[in-house]
């Protein structure tokens, strides 16, 4: 049966035409007649979907020609974007395959993709990052792309609400130099003051970015709340500053256009410091974007401010954005206080002893052909207990923030103890090439009934004795969860969360 070609449904809904023109009125006299015709032309059309591959999962860019293949996807490389890619037709909806609930991509507007693109990390090895307002995850994913998963990354974000969006995300994408924490974004300037190699603040803001999308619908903003955000960014983008060290890079950014928000927040705080920071320029890596504001009706802002960019809809064929690179030149004012701490010997977590953390290598490497000894020294992980399960955690964090409070750290390994542990997915999923054993292949005409979550006929020829935990694959090798083999079926151990409907 042949499969009908749609465009996909992305990240789009129904905008009130008043709320949107008068949004749209507003930027009239930024643009010239014929960038507005584009603009207005670009805002009839649908939002393209895109996604951005994760490069600790799957192989880049070899990954997108396998995934186009199988799902009847035609792609478009994003420009400004090494691991993304726009979707413009799919058979399959990207939402709904088991790669992506395994985190080997991330669906995300490609407008978003820009502001970590725009860290210099060519000299830093091992940098030390923030993501100061983190949540829902998609920016904090890809800061973990960029670094290789190395260094340390603290993702951040005010909210209790949106703090399991941001840990679940990395938890995910296999994020294994990662915290998150839960604090005011504010406070990381006086608690860690010039501690950050790179600060990503992609502030809260008014989300006029000329299209409605679900994480992002548009309506109308008062010029009291837009007030009220704006004195928020100031006071967020000086925490940020204060908490990079001199000569680190700062990368502000907003899904709004509004020159309140964006380029008057730069001119603030580069009045208020003037010799603090610099604006870097950033045009060779987004050559169709609009450079940054010189001034919005009768307020001026300072020339540096050029440097930055504006993403207008139709540049791309995206949402709004805006996003600036600083470079931090010296230290910046900013009252000092002490961090909060809670030491792990006060929490239920142990490190695991030596003996014990040399006998489940033995059993890993014996069960499933995996070194898990050479893989936590090369990512420099230390193993610690919660009663059954077992954390991999970044010395990094450990080292400098061990006290920090944060709300998760590092990655599951798995689940009980020496001779009778069960890897957890999300570890099997990071680490997939490097299990060498332990795997059970099954028919690709069993592989929708598996991905519901059915029990499968129990496989015959399987070597594996009854009880024992298989990693679970296609005949294309490509991987599909964990199933414990009984007497009379092949258990599906696929969490809900990865079960296709």
């Amino acid at each position: 049966m042949s499969k009908k070609r749609t465009r996909p449904k992305l990240m789009t809904e129904a905008v009130p035409q008043a709320v949107q023109a008068g949004a749209l009125a507003r930027y009239r006299h930024l643009l010239n007649g014929e960038e507005f015709a584009k603009l207005e032309q670009e805002l009839a059309q649908p939002l393209r979907s895109a996604l951005r591959l994760n490069p600790l999962k799957v192989e880049v860019p070899s990954a997108i020609t396998k995934l186009a293949s199988r799902y009847g996807w035609e792609v478009q490389a994003v420009p400004y974007c090494p691991t993304g890619w726009w979707i413009e037709t799919a058979a399959i909806s990207p939402s709904m395959t088991i790669e992506h609930r395994l985190g080997q991509y991330y669906i995300q507007d490609a407008a978003s993709m820009l502001p970590v693109e725009l860290f210099d990390l060519n000299d830093l090895p091992a940098p030390l990052i923030l993501d100061m307002a983190a949540s829902p995850g998609g920016k904090s994913t890809h800061i973990a792309s960029r670094t290789h998963d190395r260094g340390l990354l603290i993702g951040n974000d005010s909210s209790r609400d949106r703090i399991t969006a941001l840990r679940l995300a990395l938890t995910n994408w296999g994020a294994l130099s990662a915290a998150v924490a839960q604090f005011p974004g504010e406070k990381y300037g006086a608690w860690f003051p010039e501690t950050f190699d790179c600060v990503l603040l992609d502030a809260p803001c008014s989300m006029e970015s000329l299209r409605s999308t679900p994480s992002h619908p548009m309506r109308p903003i008062t010029r009291r709340e837009r007030g009220s955000l704006a004195k928020r960014q100031t006071q967020l983008l000086h925490s940020a500053l204060a908490a990079v060290r001199t000569g680190g890079q700062v990368v502000y950014s907003t899904c709004t256009l509004a020159p309140e928000e964006d380029e008057a927040i730069l001119d603030r705080l580069l009045r208020q410091f003037p010799v603090a920071f610099e604006v870097q320029n950033v045009s060779r890596k987004l050559p169709a974007a609009s450079a940054g504001l010189l001034a919005d009706e009768a307020e001026s802002f300072s020339p540096q401010v050029q440097n930055a960019v504006r993403l207008y809809p139709h540049h791309y064929r995206t949402s709004g954005f805006f996003a600036a690179l600083l470079r931090k030149t010296a230290p910046i004012p900013y009252p000092s206080q002490p961090s909060p701490a809670r030491p792990l010997a006060q929490t239920a977590f142990r490190l695991m002893e030596e003996g014990e953390r040399r006998e489940l290598g033995q059993q890993m490497l014996d069960r499933w052909g995996f070194d898990l000894i050479t893989i936590l020294e090369t990512q420099t992980l230390s193993l610690w207990r919660h009663g059954e399960r077992l954390f991999a955690f970044p010395e990094a964090f450990l080292s400098r923030f061990g006290d920090f409070p944060v709300t998760s750290l590092g990655l599951i390994v798995g689940e009980g103890r020496a001779g009778d542990f069960i890897p957890a997915i999300e570890w099997v999923s990071r680490f997939y090439p490097y299990f060498h054993s332990g795997k059970l292949t099954i028919p690709n005409g069993q592989v929708n009934a598996w991905l519901r979550g059915e029990d499968l006929p129990h496989p015959g020829g399987v070597k594996s004795s009854p009880g024992s935990v298989c990693i679970v694959q296609d005949e294309d090798g490509r991987l599909l969860g964990l199933g414990r083999v009984l007497y009379d079926r092949l258990r599906n151990l696929l969490p809900r969360r990865l079960v296709l409907a």
